[in-house]
This record gives structure tokens, sequence and C-alpha cells, in this order.
């Protein structure tokens, strides 16, 4: 695994590919890596509102343009250089998340991007899952 740091989200970007395809297997390790890391921060469909919101303060929506624009973009690598580092309030999941979780978490956050605006073809390949 490279080092990057917190400011080279860009240079993960640029650099790094999702070595994990869009499986059902891995579809179902993401949503469970989720489910236990990131939903109660970033609620069950990545909106910002998980149960710790009323304590703290609410992290960014997953559903936002930008991070929309980098699943369109095939940049998984930002969200997994986010869990590996940390951002803002959020702290880095380097030790606690594996390497291979954290794409398999970025293929989820995919999912539920699609989930909330399925396009045709998503609704077409229902049927192959």
């Amino acid at each position: 695994e490279t080092a990057y740091s917190v400011n080279d989200t860009e240079r993960a970007a640029a650099e790094l590919r999702n070595p994990l395809p869009m499986h059902r297997q891995v579809l179902e390790r993401g949503h469970r890596m989720y489910t236990i890391y990131c939903q109660v921060c970033h609620g069950e469909y990545g909106e910002g509102n998980g149960s710790i919101v009323p304590l703290f303060a609410a992290p960014p929506t997953l559903q936002s343009d930008k991070i929309k624009g980098w699943m369109e973009r095939g940049q998984d690598a930002r969200i997994f250089h986010i869990i590996t580092v940390g951002q803002n309030r959020m702290p880095n999941y380097k030790t606690q998340v594996s390497v291979e979780d954290r794409w398999a978490i970025a293929n989820f956050i995919r999912v539920l991007h699609r989930a909330k605006n399925p396009s045709r073809t998503d609704l077409e390949n229902l049927e192959k899952w």
C-alpha cells in the first residue's frame, strides 16, 4: 500500500484503481463493512444522518454531486483514500479496516448512489444479480 498524506486525494485518485469487481460477494462485504464502520455517521443511505449525528455535527452526505461525480469518473480511490487517512472530523481507518474492505466499501458507496438514482441499465441488470 502506497503512503498518501491527507492532502493527496487528487494523487490517490490518479494513481490508484479499485482492484475489486462489482460482484455480489464484494458488495455484500462492502455493505457489512459500511454498516460496521460508516453507517453510524453517514447513515444507512449515505445521507449524513447516522445515529451519532444528534450528538455530533453531521458528516458530509455521500449522496452529494461531488461524490457522485467521483463515482461516475471511476475515482473510487478518493473514497478509499479518505477511509485510509481520514478527513476533517473523520478519523483514519487504516488499521481497523483492511485494504480489501476499504475497496469493498467504495464499491458499496457506488451502489448507494445507484440505489437513489438508478439508470435504465441498472434496472435491466437487476435480473443478473
